[in-house]
């Protein structure tokens, strides 16, 4: 079982950093375990005083969601997937759990080979400016954020495929 550890997260920060200056949007970023469990946090310093704790929700959502299901691949399909079923199910589990479940753009799991080692997160800006940040941080580092040998049922992907056009993207395909 292969760890994620905080030491690793320092390369992810500055990549963010270094975007979210680019595009002027301070923002916090969280970095979980594959249960949920905090890596590292840390807060831009213009950052909103809510965004770490929402980063830290988001991550853990992602963590949770994906390690239940392949259905889950990122935040923004956790967010629809609760947009087209049950919105009250989504603060319903918030409630639950200690305000943990937030589902939104800029979270992703991190996947060595097929192993989920933890999730990433960012907020402050809009969904898709942290998703633009959170997607050029991974390329940056390299981090996967689906297994090596990916296999999701066709049945699955053609769903998340659906959810990614609802969402307003189009583009991405799993």
């Amino acid at each position: 079982m292969s760890k994620l550890r905080a030491r690793e997260c320092r390369a992810f920060f500055d990549a963010v950093t270094e975007k979210a200056d680019e595009m002027e949007v301070p923002l916090s970023i969280a970095i979980v375990g594959p249960e949920g469990n905090l890596i590292a946090l840390e807060r831009m310093d213009e950052a909103g005083f809510i965004t770490p704790e929402n980063a830290w929700a988001k991550a853990y959502t992602v963590a949770a969601f994906r390690s239940m299901s392949p259905r889950f691949p990122d935040g923004l399909v956790i967010q629809q997937w609760f947009k087209e079923r049950n919105p009250q199910m989504m603060m319903n589990a918030a409630v639950f759990t200690g305000g943990r479940i937030a589902a939104s753009g800029g979270s992703a799991p991190i996947f060595r080979g097929n192993e989920m080692v933890g999730a990433y997160a960012l907020s402050g800006g809009t969904s898709q400016q942290d998703e633009v940040i959170a997607e050029y941080a991974r390329e940056k580092v390299g981090w996967a954020k689906t297994p090596e040998n990916d296999d999701t049922p066709d049945d699955v992907k053609a769903h998340i495929n659906e959810l990614y056009v609802k969402a307003g993207l189009g583009h991405r395909k799993l």
